[in-house]
């Protein structure tokens, strides 16, 4: 049993135990080229959670890693056979009711552990904010905690050199002979100011790409999947506690 695994621990353990910070991993169930497979953010998410975690209690922070929600927004994928969606309202409704339970029992704080691109949590935290003034809401898209580019080689941002290096690592079983995946071609947008990214308009995944990845996976490898995870989960574990420690009325210096 790992203490600070909300899924893992029991009543036992738990009713009388000090909770100063809750993280929630929040995924998606989605395609992931030919190669990988749909629960690769949801895998992604356990992994680097429990680890920031594991590393963070051990210095002395009280967390708890509550269970990985395994949707995400997925409204660009609709014709993609079973990437299932949840619209960003249903997210901020989840979002809520977790919140109030946590205010309710006096836990003040909760990251966001965001592991899928499509996910947004910055307006519904905002939301979230004035209806709840007494709590610290923060979120984090993990895989920017390290920077990808001292571990990796090809670009991408889906089922690519980095993603297949993390499944490698993490679930190598679950993860086709790289032969077998496709090569992550992108079509870029048409438009001058949404290629340069001063616009935006939301991917239409069957349009942009043809196996569903966006970036050559081919030079993945286990090895760079496990030291891009270790430096991500060392820098989000001293998140963890800079978020533990701060005081909520006082968190801003000179």
């Amino acid at each position: 049993m790992r203490p600070y695994i909300l899924a893992e621990t029991n009543w036992k353990a738990l009713k009388d135990q000090q909770v100063d910070l809750a993280v929630l991993p929040w995924g998606a169930t989605e395609a992931h080229n030919y190669h990988l497979p749909y629960a690769t953010d949801v895998i992604e998410a356990d992994a680097i959670a429990a680890a920031s975690a594991k590393i963070a209690w051990d210095n002395g922070t009280k967390v708890m890693v509550l269970p990985t929600i395994p949707f995400g927004v997925n409204t660009g994928q609709a014709d993609i056979k079973l990437d299932i969606n949840l619209n960003p309202s249903t997210q901020l409704a989840i979002l809520d009711d977790i919140v109030a339970v946590l205010s309710r029992q006096g836990i003040k704080k909760l990251l966001v552990l965001n592991s899928h691109g499509g996910n947004d949590f910055k307006p519904m935290l905002r939301e979230l904010g004035l209806r709840y003034p007494d709590m610290f809401l923060v979120s984090c898209f993990w895989i920017q905690a390290a920077d990808r580019k001292q571990f990796f080689e090809a670009p991408g941002d889906h089922a690519d050199e980095m993603e297949t290096s993390l499944l490698l690592y993490l679930r190598p079983d679950l993860v086709l002979p790289l032969e077998e995946a496709g090569e992550g071609k992108e079509r870029k947008s048409k438009i001058k100011g949404i290629r340069e990214g001063w616009a935006w308009s939301e991917r239409q995944w069957s349009m942009v790409t043809e196996d569903t990845g966006v970036g050559n996976p081919k030079a993945a490898t286990e090895e760079k999947g496990k030291a891009f995870l270790e430096a991500a989960a060392h820098n989000i574990a001293n998140l963890y506690t800079e978020i533990a420690q701060v005081t909520i009325h006082d968190r801003y210096g000179g």
